[in-house]
């Protein structure tokens, strides 16, 4: 793998209750990479990127944000890798009672409430709507838009923050073929000129294979694989293969396939 790691999973152990989610996490994501995460509904995907961000702490092992561990970071501590770290929800998550600009707006009033100039987050709000094939549409408001742009308006909202690394949960679901593909463009096109660190979480094979330098496939409570896209598509590990190929695995205990990826 390519590149030095800028966020590390190391033994995270992780439970609700009875349900253990992960029992031993290891994973390392290098530094300006995009790296998508796949699993059954309940592996879970988007668990991982909120204790990242401290908004679910674990129950054991140390989560490393650039070389500091974050599970031992206090609220200020854990602010500062929030800055860094932008994390575009599910749904978009925009506000109905304000306009796309304002939505845009919102983080970087929030962050910077008392030392960002009026003009200068405009210009940073018209920036990221640009970024995202969406000019001057600051004035419209989210019920005016298509599931689509909702999407892409998210999206500017989370680079107005100019962050280090974007975390995406299911950035297309819900999307037609043509919207898919055009997530996946910015998804592909950011990275590259930005040169971000990504992280996206998808159940999507077809954005899997689109945007990533690397896939993690999770189950049993720990990753039963990472590699390439080329790999993936090579797999004879069956569970990975099965879930590829959107078949139901034909072997029910996950450890038995660990040795055949």
């Amino acid at each position: 793998m390519a590149g030095a790691p800028l966020i590390e999973f190391k033994g995270v152990k992780k439970a609700f209750g009875a349900k253990v989610v992960y029992s031993h996490l290891d994973l390392a994501i290098p530094r300006g990479a995009t790296v998508t995460i796949m699993g059954a509904s309940g592996s879970g995907k988007s668990v991982m990127l909120k204790m990242l961000i401290g908004l679910f702490e674990s129950d054991g092992g140390e989560i490393v944000f650039d070389g500091r561990d974050v599970t031992k970071m206090n609220e200020h501590e854990l602010y500062e890798v929030r800055r860094r770290v932008a994390y575009l929800f599910q749904g978009a998550a925009l506000f109905d009672s304000l306009s796309v600009g304002e939505n845009v707006a919102y983080g970087l009033r929030e962050q910077n409430w008392n030392t960002m100039k009026d003009e200068e987050v405009r210009r940073r709000v018209a920036q990221s709507l640009q970024m995202v094939g969406l000019p001057g549409i600051e004035d419209m408001r989210p019920s005016d838009l298509s599931g689509g742009m909702k999407k892409r308006v998210g999206l500017a909202r989370t680079l107005a923050l100019q962050p280090e690394v974007i975390l995406y949960d299911e950035p297309t679901t819900g999307l037609d073929p043509i919207n898919t593909a055009r997530i996946n463009h910015l998804i592909v096109g950011i990275k590259r000129s930005l040169g971000l660190t990504s992280v996206v979480v998808t159940h999507d094979m077809g954005t899997a294979f689109a945007v990533s330098d690397y896939l993690v496939m999770l189950g049993k409570g720990r990753v039963l694989m990472m590699g390439t896209p080329d790999e993936f598509r090579t797999t004879k590990n069956p569970y990975v293969r099965d879930f590829i190929d959107g078949k139901a695995p034909e072997v029910e205990d996950v450890d038995v396939l660990l040795s055949t990826s």
